[in-house]
């Protein structure tokens, strides 16, 4: 029997919780997974037992879930949102036919510990995690903070950015762009911490968890204007390179798709207009409950504190990228 199965430990998330179960956990009481069986003798080599989990395969999911106490499930990374449903789907199925005991299910903190947000990614969450509760099997399902270091994401910004447009809010309390600016706020949270009070969360057993939704994020909220301003100011030496316009929906997904240093197709942009439109009515503030800091020990890492030092990191680099911004 394995304790607990970690999937996703090639990703960013579930790397963070391996790094966490590496420096404290015996190896022999847990195994790791990948849809690339390619990377199992990266893993071997340290001990550790290898599974290939493969999302769009269903045959993988049955061998690799043999056995398996606790299941820490990683969502799908991908945007869409029909396919996502299918592979989680597959994913509890197969784990319920495998007689899992627990699933630790990696969901998103839109919305906050309400089922409200209309952000088209946090409805494949909320799906899934219908998907759990009607399964029957114990979950516990880990709304996640939205990362710090994605933040480039949401302006779509690059090193060499000087405008950031983003899509006027088809609802907003004004008009004035510096209002949006200021008005428009953030929580964002660690993505290392994330992983490690995940992996805390996980080694408390399920049983003061059983079939909850948990919120784990840091508290510090950031407007969109205060972010700015920490780029023009640890990557410009404080001059005023980088400014903020908002433009309707369908200019902003013309404009930032044609111009979009990473290749990226006008979709993704489509995409993002739900994303924004969740920022402006709120939906990004996360009213945390302490939870990720009573894990942790302590209060997580401020976002502006991250945010100053992964600029700093970079600078030699040329300034700091996220992944997700590229094709």
């Amino acid at each position: 029997m394995v304790q607990y199965l970690l999937t996703g430990v090639t990703g960013g998330l579930g790397a963070h919780v391996l790094e966490y179960f590496l420096a404290h956990v015996d190896p022999s009481t847990y195994a790791v997974a990948s849809s690339n069986p390619a990377k199992a003798a990266e893993f071997t080599a340290q001990g550790l037992a290898f599974r290939t989990v493969n999302y769009d395969d269903p045959r993988t999911l049955a061998t690799a879930f043999e056995e398996v106490e606790n299941l820490f499930f990683v969502s799908s990374n991908t945007f869409d949102n029909e396919r996502r449903r299918r592979q989680h789907q597959d994913v509890v199925d197969a784990a319920k036919r495998a007689g899992v005991k627990h699933i630790w299910y990696t969901s998103l903190a839109f919305g906050g510990h309400t089922s409200t947000s209309q952000v088209a990614v946090q409805q494949a969450h909320y799906m899934t995690e219908e998907m759990l509760r009607v399964s029957g099997i114990p979950y516990t399902s880990i709304r996640e903070g939205l990362y710090t270091e994605a933040f480039p994401l949401y302006f779509n910004w690059y090193p060499t950015t000087e405008t950031i447009v983003l899509p006027q809010p088809t609802t907003p309390s004004s008009t004035d762009p510096a209002k949006l600016a200021t008005t428009q706020r953030i929580t964002f949270t660690s993505r290392q911490e994330l992983g490690h009070a995940t992996a805390r969360l996980l080694l408390r057993g399920g049983a003061s968890y059983r079939d909850r939704i948990v919120v784990l994020s840091a508290r510090e909220t950031l407007s969109f204007r205060e972010m700015v301003d920490l780029i023009n100011e640890h990557h410009h030496d404080g001059k005023e390179r980088v400014r903020v316009e908002f433009v309707p929906a369908a200019e902003y997904v013309a404009r930032t798709a044609a111009a979009d240093e990473g290749g990226k197709a006008a979709g993704f942009f489509a995409a993002m207009v739900s994303w924004h439109e969740g920022i402006a009515r709120g939906e990004a503030v996360v009213e945390g409950d302490g939870l990720m800091a009573e894990v942790l020990g302590r209060e997580p890492t401020r976002a502006s504190e991250r945010i100053r030092e992964l600029l700093r990191e970079a600078r030699a680099k040329g300034g700091y990228t996220w992944h997700q911004n590229y094709a």
